[in-house]
């Protein structure tokens, strides 16, 4: 390195650059402080207090509103059970998630590349497969442990040329063709004379709202034109669904009954939409404080796939596209393939009145590196490591 910071920096955070479908990753690799505990309990040690290493990391002058973070956590409690390999605690502009998955893409694809034992002690213990030439990897994320399956050279290494995949958590369908009354206050003017909008509600690790677009009120669909009058929209969404006692069954998990909040907005531009089955469904992201996701959303995947089985739309097996506002051929990005491979009986209900069912879903990308870098904050920066949102 022909520059030091020794003696100038307070603080110094190394991280590793990589993007899924456009969607970065920046996985911290040193400077973050200790977490111990059990993986939620150190998600809540690094809420309470250590929230600023985010901000640092995650906001200007270092980040922006749309950057995506994750912390790797080595050791968990089923790291030491043996029921995982590895886990993560993942990181947005508003705070820690409960799932990602074009960052479990990425942080598939580093892990295999890891050869610092520091960084990954168990590196040695992964499983390949000599038939499928990949590496197994078993992720503790906060929601679950996913199952990821990284596609692997001789030498060893990642093989960028095949897509990464992962199994998700249980997805399920909470509520579908909800009606969502919407006060005036929480009232956009695309909406015109109409006070209420209909939508569907699943889980695929974190709760989706999947809402058309000519639904939200653009009838032209979705188009980087007017990204703000979207983002005004689907916030006004999420907060009306966030503060409506009676629709919080939508983001209540069927398994555990413990309760969530919606975490996103997923538009579906219904314009787009064809029955070619080679055709693509495509979507827009908002999640977080209206952070959004370049790429299609592995999680929302997860929970759209669950939605087309629920509707009978889909079968075991079979395969859907799934694009966002910014990929496909003509963007030079690659979007995500979705299948339910599983389906998981399941005593609860949807919608009070529909049985439900959960499946596991195969989400499949791809992720590449972009660099590698090192944060530092002076003592005598004014801004400190709080960073800010514009």
């Amino acid at each position: 390195m022909p520059f030091s910071f020794d003696g100038l920096a307070s603080t110094s955070i190394s991280c590793v650059e990589m993007h899924t479908s456009g969607e970065p990753t920046r996985i911290i690799l040193s400077g973050f402080p200790e977490l111990t505990g059990t993986l939620m309990e150190q998600r809540a040690l690094a809420k309470a207090n250590f929230d600023q290493y985010r901000r640092f990391l995650m906001l200007e002058p270092r980040g922006h509103r749309d950057m995506y973070g994750a912390i790797l956590r080595p050791e968990t409690e089923l790291v030491k059970s043996g029921e995982a390999d590895f886990g993560v605690l993942f990181m947005h502009n508003d705070g820690f998630s409960t799932m990602c998955g074009h960052a479990t893409i990425a942080i598939g694809r580093f892990l295999v590349d890891c050869d610092d034992e520091q960084i990954f002690p168990r590196r040695k213990m992964l499983k390949y497969d000599t038939g499928t030439e990949t590496t197994s990897i078993k992720l503790h994320v906060p929601c679950g442990v996913v199952d990821v399956d990284v596609p692997t050279l001789p030498i060893g290494k990642s093989d960028p040329c095949r897509p990464i995949s992962f199994i998700a958590v249980p997805s399920f369908v909470t509520g579908i063709s909800v009606m969502v009354h919407l006060p005036e206050e929480n009232r956009w003017p695309e909406l015109g004379v109409r006070d209420s909008i209909t939508a569907d509600f699943c889980y695929g690790g974190a709760y989706y709202c999947v809402i058309n677009a000519t639904e939200l009120g653009f009838p032209q669909g979705l188009s980087e034109d007017y990204i703000q009058r979207l983002s005004h929209a689907t916030a006004l969404l999420k907060k009306t669904v966030n503060e409506t006692s009676e629709l919080s069954y939508l983001t209540r998990h069927i398994q555990t009954a413990e309760q969530g909040i919606l975490y996103s907005v997923l538009i579906v531009d219904d314009t787009k939409l064809d029955n070619d089955p080679s055709s693509s469904e495509k979507g827009l992201c908002f999640f977080a404080n209206q952070q959004i996701d370049r790429s299609p959303t592995g999680g929302s995947v997860a929970a759209r796939i669950s939605l087309a089985y629920a509707k009978g739309n889909l079968s075991i097996g079979e395969q859907r596209k799934f694009d966002s506002l910014f990929t496909g051929s003509d963007k030079g990005l690659r979007g995500f393939v979705g299948s339910a491979i599983e389906e998981l009986k399941n005593e609860g209900e949807a919608d009070g009145s529909r049985k439900s069912v959960c499946v596991r879903v195969k989400v499949q990308g791809y992720a590449n590196y972009m660099g590698y870098s090192t944060f530092v904050a002076e003592a005598a920066d004014g801004l400190g490591v709080n960073g800010f949102l514009l």
